[in-house]
């Protein structure tokens, strides 16, 4: 089933070009089991990575997806979680790898779920490239931001 109208491109496979060229800024912070405080603290980090960036439009987008992927880690596992940022001459790269293996979707949120059911839909609408890649005891959902304006 097709959610609305999107340009973002799903990508299954993790790729690296994101931090070609110099040396990246990187942000990576250890998020607690079901520690909903890591949300906003999620977001004031990656708002004092992306500081040196000069893309205002594109960081509070960043914001809103990473407080998306984050809540999800959280919220949808009983496990720890990673946040890794990386922002590079081409854009940025934000990534939520937890310890689950059940992969998540998008799906249309019901009238009746209040908040609940949006957070992939976003991402997928308002990010440039965004997948989940599984690893030996998890998977990381993933989205990229070009540098380029919003």
């Amino acid at each position: 089933m097709a959610i609305g109208a999107s340009s973002a491109r799903t990508v299954e496979e993790e790729t690296d070009d994101v931090t070609e060229g110099p040396q990246p800024s990187q942000l990576r912070r250890r998020l607690g089991r079901g520690d909903l405080k890591a949300v906003p603290e999620a977001r004031r980090a990656l708002r004092e990575l992306l500081r040196q960036w000069g893309r205002p439009g594109r960081s509070d987008v960043a914001e809103l997806l990473t407080s998306e992927l984050v809540t999800n880690a959280l919220v949808h596992t009983d496990h720890d979680a990673v946040l890794t940022a990386v922002v590079g001459p081409r854009g940025l790269r934000v990534e939520v790898r937890d310890f689950v293996a059940r992969r998540p979707r998008p799906c249309p949120a019901n009238t009746g779920d209040g908040t609940h059911g949006r957070g992939l839909v976003l991402v997928q609408s308002l990010a440039d490239a965004w997948g989940v890649r599984a690893h030996g005891v998890g998977k990381a959902v993933w989205f990229e931001l070009d540098a380029g304006p919003a």
